[in-house]
């Protein structure tokens, strides 16, 4: 468990600075600085817990499947977000975005948590013997 927390982890740091040095590009600024907080290590570990789900899943409809896994993530982002904004230390503010719930929340990233979702289910549940980590 502890393993796949930490690729979990480590995974989630890698795609949101990629995602956020992605933005950058966006908005022209070539140095295509990503970045992410601290925060966010344990709250990436977290979808360790998914793998059970991950394991159920695995060989139902990819539809199905990112469905579910961009609700459970929607849903730990919502509690996570909400508690680090009770203490001020909630690193995103989705609050000026139109599709936002409480600022912890953008609908329109659903695609990106569909993807990532099923990018976890396969780190989560790939074959045993060859997964030394």
């Amino acid at each position: 468990m502890i393993k796949r927390f930490v690729k979990c982890g480590i995974l989630g740091w890698c795609l949101e600075i990629l995602f956020t040095a992605f933005h950058s590009f966006r908005r022209r600024e070539m140095q295509l600085k990503g970045n992410t907080s601290i925060w966010m290590f344990p709250i990436y570990g977290s979808a360790a817990l998914l793998n059970p789900i991950c394991r159920f899943l695995k060989n139902k409809n990819l539809l199905l499947r990112g469905g579910i896994y961009t609700v459970l993530i929607f849903f730990g982002e919502f509690i996570t977000g909400t508690l680090l904004k009770k203490r001020n230390l909630c690193p995103w503010d989705y609050q000026k975005s139109k599709l936002n719930i409480n600022g912890v929340i953008r609908l329109d990233y659903a695609p990106y948590w569909f993807l990532t979702g099923l990018i976890l289910e396969k780190i989560l549940t790939g074959d045993h013997r060859d997964n030394k980590m």
